[in-house]
């Protein structure tokens, strides 16, 4: 086993552990239709219900709160700097980050459709990941239909617009693998997405917004 494919299992290993407690005291805290009057500001990106027009902004209908949480905590501690984001997470209360978390959480994906194209590819990195490159399948984490782990904060993916996928995951590439000292599963995106063409990139997004749950 390479290095980096056991440093890899063991992050992903305690991260679960880290975050498989505490994941249903979160749903539960938040109250939705708080946060529902709290995601006024919001729709105007995100959509009402949480399913944003925009393909360049992600939707957060079905997201899992904790993860929702985790990412508004980020964004406020500037962790995760976004120029549009950081500021929007700045004035929120803890209770607000959960509000807003449940009330997206309860809300439904909008399915989306893939490029038939590009379907092949994407699958079988999603599903089975690039073995000659060491590339880890998506679905490791992130569930074969893209449910994503609550428990241990590892986002939902389907549906998500294709755009949106693509910008982050070139993101991941182009961050350096010591991020992961302030923000560890940042580390095992890097880890994947640096051995990604661009073309591979372009085929998991449209996978992905193809997938449905």
């Amino acid at each position: 086993m390479h290095f980096w494919e056991g440093h890899m299992k063991i992050s992903i290993q305690l991260l679960l552990l880290l975050f498989a407690f505490g994941s249903h005291s979160l749903l539960a805290a938040g109250d939705v239709e708080a946060g529902k009057a709290k995601s006024a500001p919001c729709a105007a990106c995100h959509g009402v219900d949480g399913n944003s027009v925009n393909p360049e902004w992600p939707k957060l209908a079905g997201q899992g709160a904790p993860y929702i949480v985790e990412q508004l905590k980020l964004y406020k501690d500037g962790t995760r700097p976004n120029p549009l984001m950081s500021p929007q997470a700045a004035g929120l209360s803890e209770q607000d980050m959960l509000d807003l978390a449940a009330f997206y959480a309860s809300q439904t994906t909008t399915p989306g459709a893939a490029d038939p194209e590009l379907v092949a590819l994407g699958e079988a990195i999603y599903r089975g990941g690039i073995i000659d490159k060491a590339v880890t399948a998506c679905s490791a984490c992130h569930g074969p239909s893209g449910k994503g782990n609550v428990p241990a904060k590892f986002p939902k993916l389907s549906g998500q617009h294709a755009a949106y996928t693509k910008s982050r995951l070139e993101a991941y590439r182009a961050i350096d693998p010591t991020m992961e000292k302030t923000y560890p599963a940042a580390a095992i995106m890097v880890s994947v997405t640096e051995r990604l063409t661009d073309h591979e990139i372009e085929a998991l997004a449209q996978y992905i917004q193809g997938l449905h749950d």
